[in-house]
């Protein structure tokens, strides 16, 4: 009967904390939403851009690497940018495209280092590839005891082969990995930062 008595005068009390907390709530929700929203509004007093109110005629000034973009605004100009001249009859030079297409000397390191990267790693998978089929040829030549009685002679010349190819790969693929290793060394001397050497 007590614990009866208990669990009521809990939901009793709950029910009256519910009670007054929603009761403390004086306006509702959406209103609150909107009085906040209200007040964003007054405070951000700077001009926002997107795409619908993004000035068509101005130019706009734009921090950070050039795009090469070329639109159809880019490749015919305004209309009347070209037709207004001024009164002492001398038209106003466009500023030059090689200015707004300044090519970053670290972006041509970065692709040479790319570039050499990509031998890298072709010259690899090749090498990657001929050791594997080398041992493939072994493990089906080793396999078979009549295949290694009746065929020595010429598994001896194909193994030097192979032997041979693996060898001159490897070769190849050091000498690339020592020219990337020296491209990296003359982009650093060059001032190019660490994070596009790697």
């Amino acid at each position: 009967m007590k614990r009866i008595a208990y669990v009521f005068l809990t939901e009793v009390v709950l029910a009256g904390m519910l009670v007054a907390v929603s009761g403390a709530q004086s306006e509702p929700l959406g209103d609150y939403a909107r009085s906040i929203r209200k007040g964003d509004k007054t405070a951000a007093s700077a001009k926002k851009y997107d795409n619908d109110n993004l000035p068509s005629s101005d130019h706009i000034s734009v921090v950070g690497n050039a795009t090469d973009s070329t639109g159809p605004e880019d490749a015919n100009p305004a209309p009347e940018a070209n037709s207004a001249k001024p009164e002492n009859g001398v038209t106003p030079s466009a500023p030059s495209q090689d200015a707004t297409k300044k090519t970053d000397p670290n972006d041509a390191w970065k692709q040479k280092i790319a570039d050499q990267q990509g031998k890298v790693d072709l010259l690899s998978r090749e090498l990657d590839v001929t050791q594997r089929e080398y041992r493939l040829r072994a493990a089906a030549f080793y396999a078979d005891a009549g295949n290694r009685l009746r065929g020595s002679a010429t598994w001896d010349k194909e193994d030097a082969q192979y032997k041979q190819q693996i060898a001159q790969k490897q070769k190849a693929v050091d000498d690339a990995k020592k020219a990337l290793d020296d491209l990296k060394e003359q982009a650093r001397k060059a001032g190019v930062p660490a994070k596009l050497r790697e």
